[in-house]
């Protein structure tokens, strides 16, 4: 199958057709489904099976039954009160509602998904921030808790005027099906929401046409939270034409109607709903969603490349941590259809891509986007050069910017290959109008650039490439973690005087979280204590520290403020030097420099003989830059 994406010239033709402006394209998402549901109207737009056996009962909709389910949900919504400017929120696992409420969610208002594994305060903060007035989630189910942290989640959002369940039970058969009623949990409601079932009133409604009148214009649509655990959840805010950008990107340059796209990932996040679910909407492909909870389902890794035959899969949606599971499993299947894997969310480790390129003939396209810019900033060409550690070359209509921002925040341009804050401008960046609360929009943007917080630099080719972070944010597996609440949550201990909360590197999430603290003068606490501490004033497990060490003083800077480069060397140090003593190997981290280009590089020391190669597939598993002391480069 022939691609549209090879090279920067690739890129820079198909701008040269128009301009965004002059690109015909739908207003909406319901008139973009509409047009692809006349074009294939019988041709599959998606699937779900429930569990992961590649002969296992799975649920497949024609574009027609999407479109079809979709205006059913949107007109729901519209009868329960949701109009443009009003919320509907969910809090679900991946299945085909999910999808139906996502697209009827923003054809009938606004629509805000929430990370169901957030704790019941969490989502609270969430569904108030949103304003959300209706909240479609689970049925109470065995071996989940969802409907449980909903339920006491609503109770302290006193807007939610309906609660929409979904019963799991229908996707499974007989016996497992017949069991279930009999064990399912008892779900205690504190509120005073209506609870309804959501494919029982969704079946009342019209499946031909929109029951309301739905203005053909751009507007707000969708509200994604991002900033991880941090109590005062960040909302950014997005409209039509950034959504239709990404599946404009996709069917352009990636994707047509016979391609198969296996979606392990959660549509509660950016990466599934636009560049997936948005491409496959404009380009009429087929999305596979396997289990509820994607590649977190129960048998998803050992069956994985049986589902990839099954379903005769040509493109593999994945992150580095999935990645590192698949290849500790035998390729076992008939994987021949497979031409190309996107890797996102987190930076892609050498010796990830190698193992994944030797195993099935496949090279990964690593790309780049955040939530603030609707997500799509660059991508590698999925048929082109791939420079492994960049995040390849920024998309048509993405204009990219390296700026070094002075003291007084004056910015100047940064030379080719000079390290600076990377901000971007395309048709999913809103100019001062990124996050719903509006404060947070202050300092955001340099001109019409938005400031990402990354740096990084553009090399000679055009190709992107990011050395670090200017803000303080931790990614884990893809999942952004604000540090302020674990800083918060230890200096709320009397013991603790200062904390610093940084990522220490991993091999499977990239980074993990990590804690360094300070005492009052006089006082003593053990690491234990501190971890139990804050425990329960953490609002999501992912941002409990790996790692917690007391330090007799934190590095800081002149004026008194914590220096965390200082604290990043010191995580880097220490996990390299036990990964070293763990693979009993004689080797130490001599120092953690800093870069011009590379950011902080492990500079590596022999204390013995060893092979080089050993060291190199050891560090290749981190995404950390690294290089011997003696000069050799890696």
């Amino acid at each position: 199958m022939t691609r549209n994406f090879s090279s920067a010239a690739d890129r820079d033709a198909v701008e040269a057709e128009a301009p965004w402006a002059g690109i015909e394209r739908p207003a909406t998402v319901h008139a973009l489904l509409s047009r692809t549901r006349a074009r294939f109207p019988d041709r599959p737009a998606l699937s779900f099976q429930m569990t992961s056996g590649p002969k296992d009962p799975a649920e497949t909709l024609s574009w027609t039954d999407l479109h079809r389910r979709t205006t059913q949900a949107a007109n729901l919504f519209r009868r329960l009160g949701i109009h443009e400017g009003d919320t509907v929120a969910y809090v679900l696992p991946n299945c085909t509602e999910t999808a139906t409420v996502l697209l009827g969610g923003m054809t009938a208002g606004i629509v805000a998904p929430i990370n169901p594994l957030l704790e019941p305060s969490t989502i609270a903060a969430l569904l108030r921030e949103t304003g959300a007035k209706v909240v479609v989630t689970l049925r109470a189910m065995p071996r989940t808790d969802v409907a449980q942290k909903v339920a006491e989640a609503v109770a302290y959002a006193p807007e939610v005027r309906c609660v929409l369940e979904i019963d799991l039970n229908r996707y499974l058969r007989p016996p497992k099906s017949w069991i279930v009623p009999l064990i399912r949990p008892r779900v205690a409601i504190h509120h005073t929401a209506r609870v309804l079932n959501f494919n029982a009133e969704a079946a009342r409604e019209p499946a031909d046409r929109l029951s309301f009148d739905a203005p053909q214009a751009d507007r707000v649509a969708a509200l994604f939270h991002t900033g991880g655990t941090t109590g005062l959840p960040k909302l950014a805010r997005h409209r039509f034409s950034g959504m239709i950008y990404n599946g404009w990107v996709g069917h352009r340059l990636m994707f047509n109607e016979r391609d198969v796209l296996i979606c392990p990932l959660p549509l509660f996040h950016v990466f599934a709903a636009y560049p997936i679910l948005m491409s496959a909407l404009t380009s009429g492909a087929h999305v596979v969603l396997p289990t509820p909870q994607g590649y977190r389902g129960d048998g998803v890794f050992d069956n994985f490349w049986k589902l990839i035959e099954r379903w005769g899969v040509t493109f593999l949606i994945t992150v580095p941590t999935a990645l590192s599971a698949l290849m500790q499993r035998k390729i076992d299947a008939d994987v021949s259809t497979l031409e190309t894997a996107i890797s996102g969310s987190a930076t892609l480790p050498r010796e990830l891509y190698n193992r994944f390129e030797a195993a099935t003939g496949v090279q990964i396209a690593e790309g780049y986007g955040l939530t603030e810019a609707t997500c799509l900033v660059s991508c590698n060409p999925p048929s082109g050069m791939k420079k492994l550690g960049s995040v390849g070359i920024p998309f048509p209509h993405t204009r990219v910017r390296i700026l070094h921002f002075d003291e007084a925040g004056c910015a100047r341009e940064c030379a080719t290959d000079e390290v600076g804050e990377i901000c971007i401008d395309n048709p999913g960046v809103w100019p001062g109008q990124t996050y719903a609360d509006a404060s947070r929009n202050a300092g955001l943007f340099a001109g019409d650039y938005l400031r990402t917080g990354d740096l990084g630099r553009l090399d000679g080719d055009g190709y992107l490439w990011i050395t670090g972070r200017a803000k303080d944010t931790i990614v884990r597996a893809g999942h952004n973690i604000d540090p302020a609440v674990i800083e918060e949550a230890l200096l709320s201990h009397d013991a603790v005087a200062f904390a610093g909360a940084i990522g220490q590197p991993d091999r499977v999430a990239g980074e993990l979280p990590c804690a360094y603290v300070e005492l009052v003068t006089g006082a003593t606490v053990r690491p234990a204590a501190l971890l139990e501490h804050i425990r329960g004033r953490i609002g999501e497990r992912a941002a409990i520290p790996r790692h917690i060490e007391v330090l007799d003083t934190l590095p800081k800077t002149a004026v008194g403020k914590i220096f965390k480069p200082d604290l990043r060397r010191r995580a880097i140090a220490r996990v390299f030097d036990a990964a070293f003593a763990e693979a009993k190997l004689p080797v130490r981290v001599a120092e953690v420099a800093e870069h011009p280009r590379r950011g902080l590089v492990a500079r590596l020391s022999r204390t013995g003989t060893v092979e080089e190669t050993v060291v190199a597939e050891l560090m290749g598993s981190y995404t950390t830059p690294w290089e011997w002391v003696e000069g050799s480069d890696r």
